[in-house]
């Protein structure tokens, strides 16, 4: 059913149909996406069936790539959607984080970082609190100043995580040319 409706609205390539069919996407498929973005061990096959969602709504072949695609559509990865979900989370919450610039009174450059305890437990570091904290601490300055103003932080965090499609949450090697200390 999905494929015959995308394939109706696909014929006439303009604003009006590209609109309709992110907003079909979003009715069905975002709203399945936010409720199992947690069960990690389903993700990957849900990463899958989003990039070939993707692909038949833009009507690509399986073998194109889908990067460009979210950017053009303006649509989040999974693993961005969840960085995304949890970025909110911690500034929502700031209560129940810490600055380093409140443990010690010293000026470093990772003074607004957000302060992660010692831990060795797996369970501990793959929780919302500790890898939360970890990949605030991997955003842009310009967006960690945003945090106090909830709408505006999204804004810029969604702009920053559309900019740079993710397909994994490891993105350590934006820190050599985004990063900003």
């Amino acid at each position: 059913m999905l494929f015959i409706l995308v394939t109706t609205l696909t014929v006439g390539k303009n604003n009006y149909i590209l609109y309709y069919i992110i907003l079909y996407y979003i009715t069905l498929y975002y709203t399945t996406l936010c409720h199992s973005i947690s069960y990690s061990c389903v993700s990957k096959d849900i990463f899958i069936i989003q990039k070939r969602i993707i692909r038949i709504l833009t009507n690509k072949s399986r073998w194109d790539s889908c990067w460009h695609l979210f950017k053009q559509l303006w649509i989040l990865t999974l693993p961005s959607q969840y960085i995304y979900l949890l970025l909110i989370f911690v500034v929502k919450n700031g209560d129940l984080f810490s600055f380093n610039s409140e443990i010690h009174n010293l000026h470093t450059r990772f003074k607004n970082n957000l302060h992660l305890p010692s831990t060795n437990l797996t369970m501990v570091q793959k929780g919302v609190l500790y890898s939360g904290s970890k990949i605030f601490n991997y955003l842009t300055l310009q967006i960690k100043n945003h945090s106090g103003d909830i709408k505006s932080f999204k804004r810029k965090l969604k702009n920053f995580l559309i900019d740079h499609t993710l397909y994994s949450l490891e993105f350590h090697h934006l820190t050599s040319y985004d990063r900003c200390f």
